[in-house]
């Protein structure tokens, strides 16, 4: 689960993009956004019902927004006054969603945006956002912000419990941050956190967003965050070895934030063959929410959620602790692969049976997950037939587990 929240979900704005790119993201001016945290008390906060949630929907880590573009700070850093802590709430956010997330079992990570609109030495705040949003690393002031960074940082990797990774956001010009920096931080404190590519340094894993790429990513693949043009993606790696983990983060509708205007929901069925085709290609899926201002996840974000875990509750066997499959890119489905078993997702079942070809391995039983029926199967070379004769589909997508020799 992805968490981008704060005060500007009072406004119904996307985080931070209205003061930088006002001409794409209208609504408020900058005056008015930086008024926010004044009004900002998120009464119905629930970190225990949040991360219950979660674990509902089938997640597996959460990644919580600790300061955006924006700078403000969900937690209590001790080197702001733009933060949690001076709003009427006035308490640590985050140090109440680890608490939970502690009880609970569930990995939490944080994401730490390294632009930086309040802050001084990022850029000339006496200027509008809009005019130096991308920061100012020629002026003398930009080291004391890389030791503000390290600061925060260490807060973060201190004082919150085990970290199970950092996202970082760097946007463009990622090398001003110095990552190298970072990541030894990272290394040091917290060594078993992962850390994402968004910083200047491939990192751990790569992080395309709103999209899944069009083949598997291999070390050394370019792969873009929304810019679609990734190279080196191939059908299948070499080896695992050769494969490069990656996550996609993706939205309920098409904001991040929490906007009551934006109904443009995805269905659940859609969020379900998402994660099923980011699945199948080696991915991880990370879908976000955006609570409300007053700390609450909207009803139809649940709804599709609890949904999610309910196919998982069936299904799961085929994406936990799967990687891609041996035939991508099925014009019914996609397939993922834990060991000699093969998983086939199909979308939308024939009438009869289901054909499959280029199946190189030996076949020695093929199962239903959801009811764990057995299912009569004929193989012929690299073709695989299955009758569909008595198979229930699935409203998402049935689940077909191969079990190869």
């Amino acid at each position: 689960m992805f968490i981008h929240w704060g005060p500007y979900s009072l406004a119904s704005v996307e985080a931070s993009w209205p003061i930088m790119r006002p001409d794409r993201y209208p609504g408020i001016s900058e005056a008015d956004y930086r008024r926010l945290p004044e009004r900002f008390n998120p009464v119905k906060f629930d970190p225990d019902a949040w991360v219950r949630l979660a674990r509902a929907a089938g997640q597996r880590y959460m990644v919580f927004t600790s300061k955006h573009h924006d700078g403000f700070c969900m937690f209590d850093s001790a080197y702001t006054s733009y933060k949690i802590t001076r709003t009427p709430y006035g308490k640590d956010i985050l140090a109440q969603l680890a608490e939970a997330a502690r009880k609970y079992g569930m990995p939490l990570g944080f994401y730490y945006s390294p632009p930086d609109m309040h802050h001084p030495g990022f850029r000339d705040t006496s200027k509008l956002s809009a005019e130096n949003w991308r920061g100012e690393p020629e002026r003398p002031e930009w080291p004391l912000y890389l030791d503000y960074m390290e600061l925060q940082l260490r807060e973060l990797l201190t004082r919150y419990g085990d970290v199970f990774l950092i996202w970082f956001d760097g946007l463009g010009n990622q090398r001003q941050y110095d990552g190298v920096r970072f990541h030894r931080l990272i290394r040091e404190l917290q060594p078993l956190a992962l850390i994402n590519n968004r910083i200047g340094l491939v990192g751990d894993f790569l992080t395309p967003e709103q999209r899944i790429p069009r083949g598997i990513p291999v070390r050394g693949s370019q792969v873009g965050y929304t810019d679609p043009g990734d190279k080196g993606l191939v059908e299948l790696p070499q080896s695992p070895e050769h494969f490069q983990p990656w996550e996609t983060c993706m939205t309920i509708n098409n904001t991040w934030a929490y906007n009551k205007n934006d109904r443009a929901f995805k269905s659940t069925t859609e969020l379900v063959r998402q994660l099923i085709d980011a699945a199948s290609k080696g991915g991880n899926y990370l879908l976000n929410v955006g609570p409300t201002p007053e700390g609450e996840i909207q009803p139809e974000f649940e709804e599709r959620l609890r949904g999610i875990g309910d196919w998982l509750s069936r299904n799961g066997e085929a994406i936990y602790g799967t990687t891609y499959g041996p035939l991508q890119n099925l014009a019914f489905g996609r397939t993922t692969a834990k060991g000699k078993t093969i998983y086939l997702h199909v979308f939308d079942l024939p009438a009869g049976a289901l054909e499959l070809s280029g199946l190189q391995a030996k076949v020695r039983s093929v199962r239903q997950l959801a009811g764990a029926r057995t299912l009569r199967f004929s193989q012929s070379g690299d073709r695989l037939s299955i009758p569909l004769e008595g198979v229930k589909p699935d409203a998402h997508a049935t689940v077909f587990a191969i079990e190869t020799e």
